[in-house]
């Protein structure tokens, strides 16, 4: 008897189903993600079916017609007029295409293009058995020193795989910033992260310092990434969805009907409040920002110094966008919570960055806690909560990011026997040695403490008028005092080069490819043409200020 109730319930249950309704996906407006995963995944087919010899200038080749190809797709969006008029949510809400995540995305890949050429550089040190080498380990599964090492020097081998690993970051860059939805948003925070601990360990010198950093990396990543995914959690149960549009509602009170499933936690603000500061740690940890800035200076100082530099700028452009969408499109009904937090935040990142960099006897940590500190100043502009805020954000993220670039190229050149020297004391004299690479330094050093005719000037000038216009006229004191101490040591340094006398076993500067030139040839020019005459990319960055909902 049972067993026949049981089938006819069962056969009952299952309703006959027409059809599985297909996905609507506009390919078109999702071309420069798809051309760049397309190329990633091209990249590893590389690395499967061409001959070891042929693998290098095939990933370069792919690596840069990829980037190029998705930088026109966004640019011909951009004019078709997807960043303003047309601006709309895309592949079933999960993609918003509008003005700031196009604008982004531009930046994202001509940053992403500008730093490929750093990772491709293969002059900079000496041909090892005939072969010449790059910045990344001959083969990245083998141990620091061990006999299967130096068998893969002796044969010349190259990690060339980090082309598509750089690729599938970029992918990950690409949606962070116009993700619509929290899954969306938590998928491309891991497809970007995880690419990067696996470069931050490929450095070819001083490989067990590459290797702790990547491991410090991954073990404090996957922290932020578990305070993100709990955060998600909490406010799916808060509004009942992960759209960021229906959070956006129900924040505000303006929907009413309650999903039966939810009805013992839905619009319960303790969820809201926790939720969101969950959400905005794993952001704030990928910006930066003090308190969950710690990675930061090791990971800069033992990743490869290409790999610091994309990272430095692209990460930071793609988190931030983010972080402008959650805060503007999600949680505008939240800004009396979260804007004295994140006050607080930007205060002690703007200190904390500049007065620790002081100390500093490292070149590269001394620019990871420059990056700290420009973190804040860049908050001061989210935390303006106008118009003129997220333009102001989006032109500092352009103009900051290939001032970084630029700035971890030029620390790729000065060498001594032990690869690149990083350490301060070793910087004395180099003006005199080589007075064109400490010119070009100086002038990138300039940008960051925000000199008059460099962008670093223009863009904190954006920022600091768009906080105290915002009603933040207190950060913008904070800010300047800050922008003085971080000033004290970008001149040290400078005067360390030019006035110092240079010691007879100094490092030598070493004579780059055109790679490596056009690095820091495009990184100066874009510091000059935002500094002198910026009033175009301002338009545009304005333009493009205005979140699709």
């Amino acid at each position: 008897m049972s067993a026949t109730v049981v089938h006819s319930l069962w056969t009952k249950a299952v309703e006959p189903i027409d059809k599985v309704p297909a996905p609507h996906i506009e390919y078109a407006q999702l071309a420069p993600v798809l051309i760049v995963v397309g190329a990633a995944i091209l990249g590893v087919l590389v690395e499967a079916f061409v001959p070891r010899k042929a693998r290098y200038h095939t990933q370069v080749f792919l690596t840069v017609v990829a980037l190029c190809a998705a930088f026109a797709a966004v640019v011909g969006l951009a004019a078709g007029g997807y960043g303003t008029t047309k601006a709309h949510i895309a592949a079933m809400g999960a993609i918003a295409v509008d003005g700031p995540a196009l604008f982004l995305q531009g930046t994202i890949l001509l940053a992403s293009l500008v730093a490929v050429f750093t990772f491709a550089e293969r002059r900079l040190d000496p041909e090892v058995h005939g072969n010449r080498v790059d910045s990344f380990a001959a083969q990245a599964a083998s141990v620091p020193g061990s006999d299967s090492e130096k068998a893969a020097v002796k044969a010349g081998f190259t990690t060339t795989e980090v082309f598509p690993l750089v690729l599938f970051a970029i992918t990950g860059m690409l949606v962070f910033p116009a993700a619509n939805d929290l899954l969306t948003l938590f998928v491309a925070l891991e497809v970007f992260s995880l690419p990067l601990y696996l470069l931050c360990a490929l450095a070819r010198r001083k490989r067990l310092l590459s290797q702790e950093a990547a491991v410090k990396y991954f073990l404090l990543g996957a922290f932020s990434s578990a305070f993100m995914l709990f955060g998600i959690a909490l406010l799916y149960g808060y509004s009942g969805s992960m759209s960021y549009a229906r959070i956006a509602d129900v924040v505000d009170g303006s929907v009413r009907t309650i999903d039966p499933a939810l009805a013992d936690t839905m619009g319960n603000d303790a969820l809201l409040l926790i939720g969101g500061a969950m959400i905005l740690t794993g952001l704030l940890f990928k910006v930066g920002a003090v308190p969950f800035h710690m990675w930061t200076p090791d990971v800069y100082q033992g990743a490869p110094t290409p790999v610091t530099g994309f990272m430095a700028a692209a990460t930071k452009v793609a988190a931030f966008g983010a972080l402008l969408r959650l805060l503007y499109v999600v949680l505008p009904g939240l800004s009396w919570d979260w804007r004295p937090v994140m006050w607080g935040i930007a205060i002690v990142t703007m200190l904390g960055g500049a007065i620790v960099a002081i100390t500093q006897t490292d070149i590269k940590r001394l620019l990871a806690y420059s990056s700290i500190a420009h973190a804040g100043f860049i908050l001061a502009g989210v935390i303006a909560t106008t118009p003129d805020g997220i333009s102001s954000v989006l032109f500092y993220l352009a103009a900051y990011s290939f001032v970084t670039i630029g700035a971890f190229a030029v620390v790729t050149l000065v060498r001594d026997a032990g690869g690149e020297a990083t350490h301060l004391s070793k910087w004395a004299g180099l003006g005199r040695r080589s007075p064109l690479v400490a010119a070009v330094f100086a002038v990138f050093l300039l940008a960051f403490a925000g000199i008059p005719l460099t962008s670093g000037f223009t863009g904190k000038f954006a920022v600091f008028k768009a906080a105290a216009e915002g009603g933040a006229g207190a950060l913008v004191v904070v800010g300047v005092i800050s922008s003085a101490i971080a000033a004290f040591f970008y001149i040290r340094v400078i005067v360390l080069m030019f006035f110092s006398e240079p010691k007879p076993e100094g490092p030598t500067v070493a004579v780059p490819s055109p790679l490596t030139m056009t690095t820091i040839a495009v990184g100066v020019a874009v510091t000059v043409v935002l500094g002198v005459a910026p009033q175009y990319f301002l338009d545009l960055a304005s333009q493009a200020g205005v979140f699709v909902r």
